[in-house]
């Protein structure tokens, strides 16, 4: 697992993009360059032990669609088409 230097508001959108449920991992790793891996320990190291056993029992079941592998093909995208433009994790001025 690569180190990475996140500041605190980094690391808060990567555990609310990891709570998504139509956030894929490869959205995170795009936008932040965290990996799988990296994406599970920090969150095993932000959230309470009892959030964590949450969250990674929804990540493995059918509900999330948070590996692109199991995703539906009719989904080809990371983001609603309603959702505001964001760039490098900032909205974008129009």
């Amino acid at each position: 697992m690569a180190r990475l230097d996140l500041t605190d508001e980094s690391i808060d959108r990567i555990i609310e993009m990891a709570w998504e449920d139509r956030t894929p991992f490869e959205a995170i790793k795009i936008q932040f360059g965290a990996a799988e891996a990296d994406v599970i320990a920090l969150m095993r190291n932000q959230l309470k032990r009892s959030s964590f056993n949450l969250w990674r029992k929804r990540v493995n079941s059918g509900v999330s669609q948070k590996h692109l592998k199991k995703r539906s093909e009719d989904i080809n995208r990371f983001r609603s088409a309603a959702q505001k433009s964001i760039s490098n994790n900032k909205i974008s001025k129009r």
